[in-house]
């Protein structure tokens, strides 16, 4: 039998009210609230008839009022650069369980990469009044966050720092992981590197051209400019850059890829070619274990970064004031097989 066949409707977005519960149980607003929020003074009987008509109604204690009391709202902003990347997964999870075990509820959103909407998922998770944000900067211009700042909404920066103003920051070790990498198919014969990257505006893609272009020098080696290629990660653009650096006159040996878009694109890439081409990757990701070659990779450790700024955000919610802090998680390099591949003999 449907709702409207009981001679019942319903209309969504309506919730019952304590004043509904004190009709249904018969009793006065006062005592409604008593039970709602476990105060003494009500019979058992009372109780029993307050709690019953709770149940039938559905009804859920409205927190604003509380909320504005303690000025505190027991939830955090998340704003990732994409909820489909599976780098952000770890991350969120480990945000999460933070903000559970501080009783907090968490919100998140994806800027898609894109500035504006940045700031326009920011801004209205301010406007809803979460205690604190985590966040993933998609721009470099944080200074519309100053006066959120300044009322009391703590921030904590995650994977790239904020631009233009200070703020706690916590990131991975992608100079140096980047240094390894290269460094480790050097070790392995290879001189002629080519790097892949993401936009050159992005913080970790700059840091790991400088610690690619940094190891490249210890070692001696010179960079030509048709090695480097940073832009989209889309897997067209990655596919051509990939392409012309391996069919170039003098071709590189090895790829060092910036981050797991860009290789798992090249890992098709390199399936097409007749000559193995050595391969580092910036990111593990799934299932890179278990292809052939096994991929070798510049590991992060998401859950470790979110735990971290989770940690510090709830630090600064509690009262702790002492200037910024960037804190930086070191990585870690796995060889599995593709980036012990030597040179190809002419």
């Amino acid at each position: 039998m449907t709702d409207t066949a009981r001679g019942t409707s319903r209309r969504y977005g309506t919730r019952p009210t304590m004043k509904d519960v004190a009709a249904r149980a018969g009793v006065g607003l006062k005592t409604v609230s008593r039970v709602v929020n476990g105060e003494p003074g009500v019979t058992p009987d009372t109780e029993r008839r307050v709690q019953e008509a709770i149940t039938a109604l559905g009804f859920r204690r409205n927190d604003s009022a509380r909320i504005l009391r303690k000025g505190r709202t027991a939830s955090i902003g998340l704003v990732l650069e994409d909820l489909a990347d599976p780098f952000y997964g770890p991350l969120n999870r480990a945000v999460e369980e933070v903000a559970r075990g501080h009783g907090a509820l968490l919100i998140n959103g994806s800027s898609a990469e894109d500035p504006a909407r940045e700031q326009e998922l920011v801004l209205a998770l301010c406007a809803r009044r979460v205690d604190g944000l985590v966040v993933i900067p998609a721009g470099d211009d944080h200074r519309y966050l100053e006066p959120e700042i300044a009322a009391g909404i703590a921030t904590v920066f995650v994977d790239r720092p904020a631009g233009q103003i200070d703020a706690d920051v916590v990131l991975s070790d992608n100079f140096g992981g980047a240094q390894d990498a290269v460094a480790h198919l050097i070790a392995h014969g290879h001189r002629r590197i080519g790097f892949i990257g993401d936009q050159p505006r992005i913080h970790t893609a700059r840091e790991r051209l400088r610690g690619y272009r940094t190891a490249m020098a210890a070692a001696g080696l010179p960079v030509d400019d048709s090695w480097v290629s940073l832009g989209s990660t889309a897997p067209d653009r990655v596919r051509t850059a990939a392409n012309a650096m391996l069919d170039a006159p003098e071709p590189v040996t090895a790829l060092f890829a910036g981050n797991n878009r860009v290789t798992v694109t090249a890992v098709r890439v390199l399936g097409e070619r007749p000559r193995p081409v050595a391969l580092v990757g910036f990111d593990d990701f799934e299932l890179a274990d278990l292809v052939r070659p096994a991929i070798t990779v510049v590991a992060q450790d998401p859950a470790r970064m979110g735990r971290t700024a989770a940690g510090l955000l709830f630090r600064r919610l509690d009262g702790t004031d002492d200037a910024p802090r960037q804190m930086e998680i070191p990585t870690r390099l796995i060889a599995r097989g593709s980036g012990e591949i030597p040179p190809a003999q002419d």
